[in-house]
């Protein structure tokens, strides 16, 4: 029995996998509006409601990569060792994906879903709800292991820093690759951009942006 529930399972991820791979290759081609959920059941060779049986929306064929990552990464401060931090957990998850930036393969992956993100305002719009969605997510484990009372703005504030650190590291990655970054060289990149920006949450905003007055001269 177990092992019939393991090759369910099995085929389950293929057909999953399969559907994803031929929506990721129609979005490339036509752009992401252009394409329909038949259009997309038609290419893997089964029905509509198969594809909705795995993907709720037209939006989670696009994003189940990204959705699947988000989750790694609230799992990754879940499960992460006794006295380490949660924004370290949560740092070193993300510095360890810098290294598929270095495969020749990353850039592509990359640009093409940058420019059918780009030209799409649903699926930037659906973007912005999955990053909101973890950020809730981050925040409520935030608040349980910590204890916070109802209505505290701490976890929320912890997490969506966290968040808008992490997006605006992606953010940028999309942009070098636009501009042509690539290979070793965008990894190291994204490198650096990891280490300014989590290195100024460690350390606080505190002092941060303070304008000092010029002396004037006396006359």
């Amino acid at each position: 029995m177990e092992a019939e529930a393991g090759l369910r399972e099995r085929k389950k991820q293929q057909t999953r996998q399969l559907i994803a791979e031929k929506a990721r290759r129609l979005f490339d081609e036509r752009g992401f509006d252009a394409v329909t959920v038949a259009q997309v059941a038609k290419a893997a060779d089964v029905s509509e409601a198969t594809v909705f049986n795995y993907f709720p929306t037209k939006e989670s064929l696009f994003y189940s990569q990204m959705q699947a990552f988000e989750e790694a990464l609230v799992n990754a401060v879940r499960q992460r060792p006794a006295g380490e931090s949660v924004p370290s957990a949560f740092r070193r998850f993300i510095h360890n994906g810098a290294d598929r930036l270095a495969e020749e393969d990353a850039a592509d992956a990359i640009l093409a879903a940058a420019r059918v993100v780009g030209a799409s305002p649903a699926l930037r719009a659906r973007e912005r709800e999955i990053v909101a969605d973890y950020t809730d997510v981050l925040a409520g484990l935030i608040a349980q292991e910590t204890r916070a009372r109802p209505g505290d703005l701490e976890p929320l504030v912890v997490a969506g820093a966290l968040m808008a650190a992490h997006r605006a590291i992606v953010s940028h990655v999309r942009s070098e690759v636009l501009a042509g970054r690539r290979g070793r060289a965008l990894a190291r990149e994204a490198r650096t951009q990891m280490k300014r920006a989590f290195d100024r949450l460690e350390r606080g905003l505190a002092g941060y942006g303070v304008v000092v007055k010029e002396t004037l001269p006396r006359a």
